[in-house]
């Protein structure tokens, strides 16, 4: 068995008037993620970090901004063509870890719901997913609630 390690990294403006997208689900909030696509930014970190463990480029990429029938698009269907994408190569998700960077607001009560529309998203046990939240302590974009950032790492196997 061949197994490989992938890392992404996705931020995104929040602005007012906006709807928040996060991990699949639609928190409420006053300001939601400025994109091209919904702005899910875990998502999107999600999926750079399977693309870089697959060595097939990132996001942009295989979704460019310019391309009009991403514009708006619900970011797990994006997920699913990522999935798609790495297993041309004979790669399923092993495992993801995330962490996601937001002053506010607070996500802890929406991390089990976020984790079970992942797992269903990319067909593997919830138990394969981990989504952490942390705060900034207030310091830099993200303690000034300017936007949100979000990690990711997943572990990939072929074989």
């Amino acid at each position: 068995m061949k197994i490989r390690i992938g890392f992404g990294f996705d931020v995104h403006r929040l602005q007012e008037g906006l709807e928040f997208t996060l991990g699949g689900i639609k928190i409420p909030h006053t300001k939601g993620s400025l994109g091209h696509s919904d702005a899910d930014v875990l998502i999107h970190a999600i999926c750079d970090a399977l693309l870089g463990a697959a060595n097939m480029r990132d996001i942009g990429f295989h979704f460019p901004d310019t391309a009009n029938e991403y514009k708006g698009i619900d970011s797990k269907i994006l997920l699913k063509q990522t999935i798609d994408i790495i297993a041309t190569k004979g790669y399923s998700i092993s495992n993801i870890d995330t962490t996601i960077c937001l002053q506010k607001p607070k996500i802890k009560d929406f991390i089990p719901q976020m984790q079970q529309v992942l797992a269903n998203t990319c067909n593997i046990d919830i138990d394969d997913i981990a989504i952490k939240a942390t705060t900034t302590e207030k310091l830099g974009f993200e303690g000034r609630e300017e936007g949100v950032s979000a990690y990711a790492s997943v572990l990939i196997q072929k074989g």
